[in-house]
């Protein structure tokens, strides 16, 4: 292990001399790229300094032990020996951990698009229900959350609703929520008490800095139109919400958010910017596909990936067979245990791929 983690120091040498260069921080896209590898390698290169007093602490209780001439030592070499022997395999299972190769996409910020799916009114409820869960959940990280269009159901909720969540390494958090949830309550448009099944979809799109996608303005037909919803006095009277349509692609986005038709032309940008990026991705995931079958995907959007069972206060996550009976934390942003063992069966499975060891 120490071999690889030699390489991995190294690297993270060279790094922190480049970095600093006129010419990398003059390329801002390279510099963007070498500080987070930066700061990834720093995590690595801290546990490999731990390993390495831990190894040395190993082999000095063992001298000490092998002279014996001082019982006193030989007492506080065994402590040390058995802390030692008793960290060692914790860390060696976070190194090998470490050091999968990480998506570059994961660093990313994300944008979440949470569409009603069958069930009617029920389904837009539902759809804001997993709205208030995913921006509890990112309060709970220190994650910032920002609407950026919306599209309210008759009966409550959203037929659809957009909306950007900023932080560290939120894409490789929450891309495996992208798929089909399923709810099944009796509604509360519901007057025979029946149980229900509606179902919303969920899209996480990573992203796009500028430099990951180039686009052609002359390719973007423009439109602005009156907002609607909540706002103030100028909603209706201004057109200051804008619409955006990627004539090669078709792709369409808006933003009505934002009192200024300038600030919201950004914003739908953003938007139009990440879903052309996730259309390449996509390409790129399928190549991976037909590579290797993955437990847990995060590119069908057709899959039913998840079950909230309100009469019997279950979750259940069909990938991984996790049922949790916590229904009403995790509606109410808990679904920690959700995400980590999400994350621990995919880079359990990137694991047996790399055979990093």
């Amino acid at each position: 292990m120490l071999d690889r983690l030699q390489y991995v120091k190294q690297r993270f040498d060279e790094i922190s001399d480049l970095i600093i260069q006129p010419d990398v921080i003059a390329d801002q896209k390279r510099y963007v790229q070498l500080n987070k590898e930066y700061k990834d390698l720093k995590a690595l290169v801290e546990k490999r300094d731990e390993y390495i007093v831990l190894d040395g602490n190993i082999k000095e209780a063992n001298e000490i032990l092998a002279d014996g001439s001082d019982p006193e030592m030989v007492e506080m070499a065994k402590m040390q020996l058995d802390e030692a022997k008793e960290r060692l395999p914790q860390l060696e299972e976070e190194i090998k951990f470490m050091l999968i190769p990480k998506d570059p996409e994961d660093a990313k910020n994300v944008m979440v698009e949470i569409r009603a799916g069958t069930g009617g009114d029920e389904a837009s409820i539902f759809a804001g229900d997993l709205y208030r869960m995913y921006t509890k959940y990112c309060e709970s990280k220190g994650w910032r959350t920002s609407v950026v269009d919306m599209n309210e159901g008759t009966s409550g909720g959203f037929k659809e609703i957009i909306f950007e969540v900023t932080g560290e390494d939120v894409y490789g958090t929450l891309k495996y929520e992208a798929g089909v949830h399923r709810v099944q309550r009796v509604p509360q448009t519901e007057t025979q008490g029946r149980v229900h099944t509606s179902a919303a979809t969920v899209m996480v799109l990573p992203e796009a800095e500028e430099f990951d996608v180039q686009i052609d303005m002359n390719d973007v037909r423009v439109d602005f139109f009156c907002s609607s919803g909540p706002g103030g006095q100028s909603v209706n009277t201004t057109k200051s919400a804008v619409r955006l349509t990627h004539i090669p692609t078709g792709l369409v986005a808006q933003c009505q958010d934002q009192k200024s038709q300038h600030k919201n032309k950004d914003k739908a940008l953003e938007v139009l910017r990440s879903r052309l990026y996730e259309l390449e991705l996509a390409k790129k995931e399928a190549e991976d596909a037909s590579k290797r079958t993955s437990q847990v995907s995060s590119g069908d959007r057709s899959a039913k990936i998840r079950t909230y069972n309100y009469a019997q206060g279950r979750v259940t996550d069909h990938r991984i067979g996790l049922t949790l009976y916590d229904l009403g934390n995790i509606m109410n942003g808990d679904i920690h245990k959700i995400v980590d063992e999400l994350q621990l069966v995919a880079n359990t499975e990137k694991l047996k791929e790399t055979e990093v060891f």
